[in-house]
């Protein structure tokens, strides 16, 4: 896909975790300079600001197997609209977060745009856990753990079917990366699923490069283009260590840029989101610069 225009929304996002602080992530990627960065790579940029968000002082999640899904489901209602209108004019929508839970609105907003269009999408999706919990499956209630089975149509309706599309991609043309933390009843719904899933086991036997060829080939195999879904904490917390649930063992520097690297290189590129920054947790800003270095490779950045 081609694209002049890069259009930032910013989703301060508090609810589907455990741990405070990810709604300050927007603010971090734009103190870290994304938008001079961006315009330094000659695309137009707008900011559209941030997306009206619940926080969770003084509320009671009304249903602790999936605590503050109303909530959270309004907030992705109205960032479906917003990349809508984003995609719609041609615009790439760039979102950052706020905790994973917000990719239900990110993907069902670029899915309905083409589903009206009669074409499918794919979804690559980075980090270190599955996101493929239900409130049947979920150990912790908490619905940062469920965003990816709810856009393949497996989730709770408040997110799964928020979208023109049901499912808003099919498990067929999912990949996730990086993985290395699932509960035990969400290893068995990622294996029954039909989402490819490769490992940190994956990526030390078969190297970075090669497991991101098969997951961009199935992303696109029969689609438009696809969507990227970045979890910081797919990354080894000495690369981002302000994420919200940050687990050893991720890529390294040169993994993580060779993942946004070769999403770069497809030109397929539909949507890029960046997940679960808490600045909180964070030294001197460190992760929100790792962030906008990543965010750059993804559009094109090269060494030489």
């Amino acid at each position: 896909m081609t694209f002049e225009r890069v259009a930032m929304v910013g989703v301060p996002m508090d609810l589907g975790g455990g741990r405070r602080g990810v709604d300050m992530g927007p603010s971090a990627v734009r103190i870290a300079g994304i938008e001079r960065r961006i315009r330094d790579l000659k695309y137009d940029f707008q900011d559209r600001g941030n997306i009206s968000v619940d926080q969770p002082e003084g509320r009671e999640p009304a249903d602790v197997k999936a605590r503050f899904l109303k909530e959270i489901s309004a907030c992705c209602r109205l960032l479906k609209a917003e990349v809508h209108s984003v995609v719609a004019a041609g615009e790439l929508p760039l979102v950052i977060g706020g905790d994973h839970s917000i990719a239900c609105g990110t993907v069902a907003g670029i899915s309905s745009h083409h589903h009206e269009r009669g074409e499918a999408i794919g979804l690559l999706w980075f980090d270190a856990h599955g996101d493929m919990n239900t409130p049947e499956t979920t150990e912790s209630g908490n619905v940062h753990g469920m965003p990816l089975a709810s856009c393949l149509g497996m989730g709770p309706d408040g997110l799964a079917r928020i979208g023109a599309r049901f499912p808003m991609v099919e498990p067929q043309n999912a990949a996730l990366v990086g993985v290395r933390s699932l509960d035990d009843m969400e290893r068995k719904l990622v294996k029954e699923s039909g989402v490819a899933c490769f490992t940190m086991r994956d990526i030390d036997v078969l190297g970075i490069h090669e497991v991101m060829d098969r997951a961009l080939e199935i992303v696109n195999s029969g689609t438009v283009g696809f969507h990227c879904s970045f979890d910081l904490d797919g990354t080894d917390p000495s690369v981002a260590p302000g994420v919200g649930t940050p687990v050893p063992g991720g890529t390294t520097w040169r993994e993580s840029h060779h993942v946004m690297e070769t999403v770069a290189d497809t030109g397929r590129l539909l949507g890029l989101e960046i997940t679960e920054l808490n600045p909180i947790l964070d030294a001197g800003n460190k992760s929100a610069v790792a962030a906008v270095e990543l965010i750059l490779s993804a559009l094109g950045n090269r060494i030489l």
